[in-house]
């Protein structure tokens, strides 16, 4: 009888997380935050809630130089400013992600919903492809008008 240890199967698979659960990893961290737009955030530390206000993600980045940076409305979010993230849903139902760092908290509950977003981006495509194609066309339209003007 044998028994698989940890250390005897290197390949095991990567985990699933599923509205709830813990990222340790970077990557993964940033993969998550990444997709926040309009977020409403709380810090907090000591367990004394502080700062409290909406804003906008800005940026999601992984450097051991740089600050996380939350002002003027803006968030400017360094996965390396925190040891874990932990998503959770609030009792109302909203996604809840706690980047948590010793006895500091920064939590984000997504105001944008990322299916809208998606749409929005979808239909703004579609508007700039159609505008791209106008311009075009146009474009070609008074090449052909030249090429008429010059030829006789």
């Amino acid at each position: 009888m044998s028994h698989d240890s940890p250390s005897s199967n290197p390949r095991l698979p990567a985990p699933c997380l599923v509205d709830t659960g813990i990222l340790v990893n970077k990557q993964d961290m940033q993969r998550l935050l990444a997709d926040l737009h309009q977020v409403r955030y709380c810090y907090i530390q000591d367990g004394i809630p502080g700062s409290e206000c909406e804003g906008y993600v800005m940026e999601v980045f992984s450097d051991p130089q740089c600050s996380s940076l939350v002002a003027n409305h803006t968030l400017y979010l360094n996965v390396q400013s925190f040891d874990y993230l932990q998503m959770s849903q609030l009792p109302e139902g909203e996604a809840c992600f706690d980047l948590v760092q010793d006895n500091r908290l920064l939590r984000l509950v997504p105001l944008s919903n990322p299916l809208d977003d998606q749409n929005c981006r979808r239909l703004n495509a579609a508007a700039l492809e159609a505008v791209v194609t106008e311009v075009l066309s146009a474009g070609w339209d008074v090449r052909i008008d030249d090429e008429e003007n010059f030829s006789m």
